[in-house]
């Protein structure tokens, strides 16, 4: 792609380093952590860019050609025989593309699946057809994957996105058995990144829970207003170009430096720019209001699956932006509430689907984008 086709604000695929806005110490300290035999927790609120930042790093060649790296997001799992499906799938074709021995390895180290494994004669490649179904024994799944991993010819770094989704299965050992496999393994080191906070921290920090004390941890801020507003200007000015500091301050703020929709937003902006043009406050305004039009249906589905109770809640802490004290008579009144109990009910509620976060008993909706559109709603406009 040309220069002058190239949009420098990018959501998906990899991010070239010139692109890539920041996170010098971030990156250091993972790549230090993982490649000195050691494991890292990596929190951030979602969206605040902690995959692309593990990508990004496993692309820099102290690690892209030292080591195999595996990346799993195992937010949509919901029990063990899940997350040892996708962790499977994602070894097999990470190592498909890689390495013909230790593919070899694999299937044949993988004896409790009755998975399918096969060579395709046109492309001359072997294929792999696993189904949910054909697990039938996750536990000893698992340590057939870890040890085939431990026995690899370059050491491995495997990545559990949203690792705090295994609290949530049905089975109640998990945690105890990943770390039964892991706290024996020398050649394979981990990332184990959460967005959310009060999960993972309980997991890693708690003296009671099989984690405890046994990863670096990395909490992700957002990128300081003094590297992010450069970087917006410049790739505006690269391609003549231009947008004020105060326009991009104002939508960092918006957004609460949330690193999705300020790539996502300053995108659309770069698109409805022209060259020779500047990006005004009015079309910064107008690229918002259709981000939030093509978040509204999946915003309705959410909403209509929601008991009024809890949506009462939602509204009543979108409204805030962010609250405090939410079971006082005064908080219940002023949002016509019917009780400190269903309030009680209704956020536990919220909090376990994650469409509330609770930090030094201030709740707020994480989704920010989410809370824009709940506050629209109410009537409340979004200000730049």
């Amino acid at each position: 792609m040309t220069q002058k086709e190239k949009n420098p604000f990018i959501l998906t695929g990899a991010i070239p380093a010139e692109y890539f806005c920041d996170r010098r110490e971030e990156s250091k300290r993972l790549i230090r952590t993982v490649t000195q035999s050691g494991n890292l927790c990596l929190i951030s609120p979602r969206r605040m860019g902690k995959s692309k930042l593990v990508r990004f790093c496993y692309d820099k060649p102290e690690m892209n050609e030292a080591y195999y790296t595996f990346y799993i997001d195992i937010l949509h799992t919901s029990s063990l025989r899940e997350f040892t499906y996708a962790f499977g799938q994602c070894v097999f074709e990470t190592l498909r593309s890689q390495s013909q021995k230790m593919l070899t390895m694999l299937t044949q180290g993988l004896k409790s699946i009755q998975a399918k494994f096969g060579f395709d004669p046109i492309n001359y490649t072997p294929t792999f057809s696993l189904e949910l179904g054909d697990i039938t024994m996750p536990e000893f799944t698992l340590n057939e994957i870890f040890q085939c991993l431990e026995q690899a010819d370059k050491p491995c770094i495997v990545t559990f996105d949203e690792f705090q989704q295994i609290t949530k299965y049905p089975e109640k050992n998990v945690e105890a058995l990943l770390r039964s496999h892991i706290q024996h393994l020398g050649n394979v080191h981990f990332i184990f990144a959460g967005s959310e906070r009060h999960l993972v921290s309980e997991m890693f920090q708690s003296s009671a829970r099989p984690f405890y004390n046994s990863t670096d941890m990395m909490e992700l801020h957002p990128i300081s207003t003094g590297e992010y507003v450069p970087f917006v200007t410049k790739w505006f000015a690269a391609y003549q170009k231009t947008i004020g500091n105060d326009l991009v301050l104002r939508t960092y703020r918006l957004f609460e430096g949330n690193t999705y929709y300020m790539q996502k937003a300053f995108h659309e902006a770069f698109i409805n720019t022209t060259k020779g043009s500047e990006c005004t406050e009015p079309l910064m305004y107008s690229t918002i209001q259709s981000m939030l039009e093509d978040a509204a249906d999946g915003y309705r589905q959410l909403l209509s699956r929601i008991p009024e109770r809890q949506k009462e809640v939602l509204y009543a802490i979108a409204a805030e932006g962010q609250a405090s004290k939410i079971m006082s008579a005064a908080f219940i009144k002023s949002h016509s509430l019917t009780s400190a109990s269903a309030v009680q009910a209704a956020t536990r509620k919220l909090l376990e689907a994650d469409l509330l976060t609770v930090e030094n008993e201030v709740y707020y909706v994480p989704d920010i984008l989410l809370r824009i559109y709940l506050r629209k709603l109410q009537g409340i406009e979004t200000q730049l």
